[in-house]
């Protein structure tokens, strides 16, 4: 919980649950409702609505990461900005990866963007469903 703590956040029941989710589930990605589920083994009377209060929260101190995907949007919480994704179109399966070169990555033109953060999502095969050689 000092994670929260250091985020500035308060620490309550609810988001001790929600953080906990997390924690139990190691680096795995995880949709809203599957927070739900296992938020509210933890803490039983939990609502969904403060679910999606919490996981805005935890998006907003930088604790997560929301990645789109197929339907549902998945909350990494692996905050690191030098890992991003690949997701494997036949498996569906997210896997963390690192790129090289994303540090390099501008916008051409004559706008003026400020770039805060690089989020890269690749698509293709992975090793297990590649087919065999």
């Amino acid at each position: 919980m000092e994670t929260l703590r250091k985020a500035g956040l308060r620490i309550t029941p609810q988001r001790r649950a929600v953080w906990s989710a997390f924690e139990a589930a190691g680096n795995e990605h995880l949709t809203a409702d599957e927070v739900f589920g296992r938020a509210r083994d933890e803490l039983p009377e939990l609502s969904r609505a403060t679910v999606y209060n919490t996981l805005a929260a935890l998006v907003d101190r930088g604790l997560l990461r929301m990645i789109e995907s197929r339907g549902a949007v998945l909350y990494d919480p692996n905050p690191d900005p030098t890992h991003h994704h690949f997701r494997c179109r036949r498996c569906d399966r997210l896997y963390d990866v690192h790129v090289e070169g994303v540090e390099g990555l501008k916008i051409s033109g004559k706008q003026d963007f400020v770039v805060e953060r690089k989020s890269v999502l690749l698509g293709g095969l992975c090793p297990e469903c590649l087919p065999a050689k």
